[in-house]
């Protein structure tokens, strides 16, 4: 059956490749940007089956708006997808708090917006699935000078998994999307690294020095389309999503890291309890 589809940040990167593999798949898109101009080449090659549409995902009525052309448009929408997003590199003592809100409005109050304005049309139809696209890093966290950025995509984790368990008996799905580096825009003309102190130097700047590591360019951003459009389609969904081999490692280190530190701890965790034995040793010889 053919689907509707509505993508954030669609002229280029993760965005334009999922535009393309869900019209390659049959299906019909609201494709929203900043310059939906970007998108003239879609319309062309697939056309009235693209909508394109001007879109800041940080005005929340321009959102709703932008769901109410798109249900006059194709009659419902079936897969809302909030990728638009970016960072920028600097430390978080020194970052300054415009630069860190702005990030953050893109990354986490822009997925807000949109997926509120879309709830109210998917519980109406009774169906529907909102693809959020956090990142690797929304998972495992840590990467220095990215601390807006990472902060935004741990906040999308956390709401996206109460809009799972609120909305499920209303018919409403949910998949976040996880993924490692990819050859986009990402480290790109979309980032801007700002000013990293010397006493910095060995974390933020390394980190900025090393943007053109081979590893945050080894995925392919039209696979990835392909791959999304597959599993949206599955009638069963995972709850999260990893994308690219060096998110996989880096996911299953980090949760064997957790449950290693959570049994080691495990005695003095319980030991909070009224009804536990305390005090008790704490583990690794550390000092009472």
């Amino acid at each position: 059956m053919t689907q509707t589809w509505f993508i954030t940040g669609s002229s280029r990167g993760f965005g334009r490749q999922l535009v393309i593999a869900a019209l390659e798949a049959g299906d019909q898109v609201a494709a929203t940007a900043r310059r939906p101009e970007q998108l003239d080449d879609l319309v062309q090659k697939y056309g009235d089956r693209v909508l394109p549409l001007a879109l800041d995902v940080t005005d929340r009525a321009a959102a709703v708006a932008a769901l109410d052309a798109t249900v006059a448009r194709f009659g419902r929408v079936d897969v809302v997808v909030n990728n638009a997003g970016y960072a920028n590199i600097a430390p978080v003592e020194t970052a300054s708090e415009e630069d860190f809100r702005r990030q953050f409005d893109t990354n986490f109050w822009g997925v807000y917006n949109v997926s509120t304005a879309a709830i109210p049309v998917l519980k109406t139809q009774g169906a529907g699935t909102i693809v959020q696209f956090s990142s690797i890093g929304g998972r495992v966290g840590g990467t220095p000078g990215l601390g807006s950025y990472q902060a935004a995509k741990f906040a999308v984790d956390g709401f996206t998994r109460v809009l799972a368990t609120e909305l499920a008996p209303l018919g409403v799905r949910f998949l976040v999307v996880e993924p490692a580096g990819f050859a986009t825009d990402w480290a790109g003309a979309s980032m801007a690294v700002h000013d990293i102190a010397p006493e910095y130097a060995a974390t933020v700047g390394a980190m900025a020095g090393g943007l053109d590591r081979p590893e945050l360019s080894a995925g392919d951003p039209r696979r990835a389309g392909e791959i999304l459009v597959r599993v949206v389609k599955n009638p069963e969904l995972p709850s999260h999503l990893l994308l690219g081999a060096g998110a996989v490692t880096s996911a299953q280190a980090y949760s064997r890291g957790q449950l290693a530190e959570a049994e080691a701890w495990a005695a003095v965790s319980r030991s909070a309890d009224f009804d536990q034995e305390h005090p008790v040793e704490l583990p690794f010889g550390a000092q009472q």
